[in-house]
């Protein structure tokens, strides 16, 4: 009973915002709001939104600038405002697919919309603590709401930066030659970051054979296969620079390697996309940035003079403090050896 109330309540509220849509006066941002709406409903509260609904979204990327804006502010405002898993869960799955399948002036709005300052209160993606809700079904949508506005926020980020998640046509193998060796270590390190994120996807046994949740994991794992094709570019273009690596960039890799590594067994992987040989060479990249960090340890102590240390202590020892055994880096990443 608790469930249907639930249901009659927001199909009442979905009611009411389109009568308070339909009111306003036509403009490309009542008309957003209607499409928005129609996309986002509270019931049915497990199926994904209709194609031609997305469609209708998609279609503000072929007008203004303006039209575009009023599209994914309105999704931004319905996403913000909700509190209703099901709903927040649409509203995300329909702001991946401006992602990534928007007109280019409509994926624009994108950091505009979802990724103001957290502190401000303007992020809609800042959803770390949406309610979780009484039942096992509604805590279970509500964690994939968590999960899945955390990965979006770094895709959006990710986009901004580097491929594939740009729509600069300038990427690949060429892009990533040119390069230096910090800025290719840090989009090595973001990329790791986001399937970090992915491989820590909730459980789907509780939302077993809910087609909304079913949705958003067929538009992830696209996203997995984009990426893990960027770091296998990567991987193999360090590989190329291993020799000429500086100790703390040597270091940095490593810990970037590690990380990476931890993500090869999903709890939610259905088809694996990358095999052995993949971790082979990660694995081998990771040992030659380990041996160049020691090497240059070696040559600063022949150079300086300074006191034998034992093998075990030679990274730490190398860049510690007074006050810290940890190492420190740009990315902010710690090491310990």
């Amino acid at each position: 009973m608790g469930r249907k109330l639930r249901g009659l309540v927001g199909a009442l509220k979905d009611t009411a915002s389109f009568a308070a849509a339909a009111a306003a006066t036509l403009s490309p941002s009542s008309a957003a709001q209607i499409a928005v709406l129609r996309a986002t409903p509270h019931q049915p509260a497990d199926e994904p939104p209709r194609p031609r609904h997305i469609r209708a979204l998609l279609s503000f990327g072929h007008g203004s600038r303006l039209s575009a804006a009023s599209a994914v502010g309105a999704l931004a405002d319905r996403l913000r405002s909700t509190r209703d898993p099901a709903v927040a869960l649409k509203c995300l799955l329909a702001l991946h697919h401006v992602f990534t399948r928007g007109a280019f002036i409509l994926r624009d709005q994108l950091p505009i919309a979802l990724l103001r300052h957290p502190t401000s209160g303007r992020n809609p993606l800042a959803l770390s603590a949406f309610p979780l809700g009484s039942s096992p079904a509604s805590f279970a949508l509500a964690s994939w709401v968590r999960w899945y506005a955390r990965l979006l926020e770094l895709l959006v980020s990710a986009s901004l930066l580097l491929a594939p998640f740009h729509p600069n046509p300038n990427t690949g193998d060429d892009r990533v030659t040119t390069l230096l060796d910090r800025d290719l270590i840090s989009e090595l390190d973001l990329l790791v970051e986001i399937v970090e994120v992915m491989s820590r996807a909730p459980e789907m046994a509780v939302v077993e054979g809910n087609n909304l949740v079913g949705e958003a994991v067929r538009l992830i794992e696209a996203d997995r296969i984009a990426a893990e094709h960027e770091i296998e570019i990567r991987v193999r273009e360090m590989r190329e620079r291993t020799t000429s690596l500086g100790f703390a960039d040597s270091v940095e890799l490593v810990c970037v390697l590690r990380r990476l590594e931890e993500t090869r067994h999903r709890p939610w992987d259905r088809k694996p996309t990358i095999g052995d040989w993949f971790w082979t060479g990660v694995r081998h990249l990771s040992e030659q940035a380990e041996a160049a960090a020691l090497r240059d340890e070696e040559e600063e102590k022949r150079r300086f003079g300074r006191d034998k240390v034992s093998e075990s202590a030679r990274i730490v020892g190398r860049v510690a403090d007074e006050s810290t055994q940890l190492v420190h880096f740009g990315s902010r990443r710690w090491f310990n050896h």
